[in-house]
């Protein structure tokens, strides 16, 4: 078992741990309780997993000693790959395969046969394997076996089963009876899966694979009115890429996915037409899919576990996307996850972490493309463009060169197209030559509902997207409240602040092109030169003037606009309930920018008003004033 997320920035070799069996069949247990899990794997073997105590129990039906004997010697035959199964319905019942489907209600503790010999039983293939030097009787290649188990999750007791002699078997009465609905003759080939269709009780689909006939086509059959009837859904798949495994979404009827030997396709009219998923998948066997939580998860031959994450587009997906100059796809609610950080070595990459916006556009546009995001209130709340703005060139120039900041925008190509947004508001303020080491970017916005227009060459689409708190806050409507308006004040603040130290540098700037223009003007020089003095020491309080580079931080210490900048940061990152410590803090920044306000507004009134005064004395353009 692997966590398919984490709250780390990878998943790693601390995310994953062995359920019981081995390396190559089947596990069952209850989704939404996976405290028992029982596996499968070669020679008859089945355990009991307990996640509570880390326990494993072997609970082999009928124990015998496999190695080096024939298995029609054998009680149970069962394959390197024995199917188990839980009922969807009561997930305590356990069905096992052999060369019958046994049942357990006691956790193994005893099993009872439910069916009879469901294969075709051909003894001439239950001898030694191997040969002719030396045979490797393990049990890895017993014949004659139940392959697959697939209870209904319709109904209690309605049971698919396949062989991997080529047989599909149905019960509708928990073992009481069982027909044979194999579509036609499948000359022996397996029933490697049987999926039943979440929206048609009576309806399975069945991937057979015909390789070890040394056939390599495609065979896909969906069995209708409980395997009565049967068609071929698998027209138009390559013809020497078998299948190995076929689902149909939950949400969607007549959305099939299928993996192959080569990798996987999908089909959005119930196997009529299919198309190749290609989603960086490598090309590589896919030997199992399930839809979970609204994600599609690939087991593969030898390369882990791949997840598509968020199946919203592939669900929302029509012909009419063929047409429409400009779509966006409607993405599921979004959990705003605590988490951040990159994949280590070794390790998985965690999904997206944001909301996924993701659109199709019909053609190249040459125009740019503006994403925006608004409220519930219909306030804008973060903008993206295709193009270069003002923000980001300013951001880029300040940037420390050893680390290079880098800017991403919306594609404008033609086909899906996929922006994450990361749940932040607009960036903070920014100006020329300064910085700010933990960032221009804005803070998160609170959990709730919002709308998302794309726009392009003249077309536009808007959704809706919800936003829900993270799972693990224990918060109140009130505590995200005083989140909120905690990081108003504090966004606020430190734009004053960048906004103060822009307007004192236009205004020094302005006194000292005077001084310079008027050079001879005794009284000029001696009020402008006060003025610049106390503009720069102004500056010096709120803002660290003499950072260079990344390593200044560490040698330097911050000014005001540094410590409003953290104080940001920690309610930010913190989220409910805010702590009175930072409270307090913010009370106390407010104090000092109190205090610098008025000094600001001092030399306002005495020194620039005297300039000003010399300047309109001498009919001169007076200087821009810094508050």
């Amino acid at each position: 078992a692997i966590l398919s997320e984490t709250y780390d920035g990878g998943i790693g070799s601390d995310d994953f741990f062995a359920v019981g069996g081995g390396e190559s069949a089947h596990i069952a247990f209850d989704p939404d309780d996976p405290t028992l899990v029982y596996a499968t794997t070669i020679g008859g073997t089945l355990t009991e997993y307990n996640a509570d105590n880390e326990l494993v129990r072997e609970i082999k039906p009928y124990p015998e000693y496999v190695y080096g004997r024939e298995s029609k010697d054998f009680r149970y035959r069962s394959n390197w790959n024995a199917p188990v199964t839980a009922s969807p319905q009561k997930p305590g019942v356990i069905y096992y395969g052999t060369q019958k489907v046994l049942r357990t209600k006691d956790r193994g503790a005893s099993f009872e046969e439910i069916s009879p010999d469901l294969t075709k039983n051909e003894r001439d293939k239950q001898g030694l394997n191997g040969g002719p030097i030396t045979v490797e009787n393990v049990g890895a290649e017993f014949y004659g076996t139940i392959l697959t188990i697939t209870a209904s999750p319709h109904e209690y007791g309605t049971i698919w089963v396949g062989s991997d002699d080529g047989l599909v078997h149905v019960t509708r009465d928990d073992g009481e009876t069982w027909q044979n609905v194999t579509p036609g003759n499948l000359r022996g080939a397996m029933v490697n899966a049987i999926d039943v269709s979440p929206h048609e009780p009576g309806s399975a689909y069945i991937a057979v694979t015909g390789y070890k006939l040394n056939d390599f086509r495609p065979y896909i059959y969906k069995l209708t009115d409980y395997g009565r009837r049967s068609k071929r859904l698998d027209r138009n798949l390559p013809k020497g890429n078998f299948i190995r495994v076929v689902r149909e979404d939950p949400k969607r009827r007549g959305l099939l996915y299928a993996g192959g030997e080569g990798g996987m396709y999908v089909s959005f009219d119930d196997g009529a037409h299919w198309q190749v998923l290609d989603t960086g998948l490598p090309p590589v066997p896919v030997t199992d899919l399930m839809v979970r939580q609204g994600d599609l998860v690939a087991a593969t031959q030898g390369r882990g576990f791949w997840v598509l994450d968020d199946l919203s587009p592939l669900r929302q997906a029509s012909a009419a996307l063929a047409t429409k100059p400009l779509h966006v796809f409607t993405p599921g609610p979004v959990e705003m996850l605590k988490s951040g950080g990159e994949p280590g070595d070794f390790e998985a990459e965690n999904p997206p972490r944001g909301a996924v916006l993701r659109y199709h556009l019909r053609g190249e546009h040459a125009a740019p493309l503006q994403l925006e995001i608004s409220d519930g209130a219909g306030n804008v709340v973060r903008r993206y463009s295709s193009e270069e703005g003002d923000f980001e060139r300013c951001v880029l120039g300040n940037s420390d060169q050893r680390e290079p900041f880098e800017v991403k925008y919306p594609s404008t190509e033609a086909g899906a197209n996929q922006w994450v947004w990361d749940m932040r508001r607009g960036g903070l303020h920014c100006i020329e030559d300064i910085k700010i080491f933990e960032g221009f970017g804005g803070a998160l916005v609170p959990p709730g509902a919002y709308t998302v227009k794309v726009s392009s060459g003249g077309f536009e689409d808007t959704i809706e997207l919800t936003l829900v708190p993270d799972r693990r806050f224990d918060a109140s409507a009130e505590d995200f409240e005083v989140v909120e308006s905690s990081i108003l004040e504090i966004t606020n603040l430190i734009n004053e602040l960048i906004d103060g130290v822009a307007a004192i540098r236009k205004s020094r700037a302005e006194i000292e092109a005077l001084m310079n223009d008027h050079e001879s003007a005794a009284p000029l020089q001696e009020i402008g030169g006060r003025a610049v003095e106390r503009l720069s020491a102004w500056e010096k309080e709120v803002y660290q003037v003499s950072y260079e580079t990344g390593e200044d931080e560490d040698n330097l210490p911050g000014k005001l606009i540094s410590q409003v900048r953290h104080l940001l940061y920690v309610v930010d990152s913190t989220g409910p309930p805010v702590a009175a410590g930072a409270l307090e803090r913010l009370a106390d920044l407010k104090g000092e920018w109190a205090a610098l306000r008025a000094e600001l507004d001092a030399i306002t009134s005495t020194d620039i008003a005297a300039i000003n005064q010399w300047a309109r004395d001498h009919s001169i353009p007076h200087i821009s004033l810094p508050n």
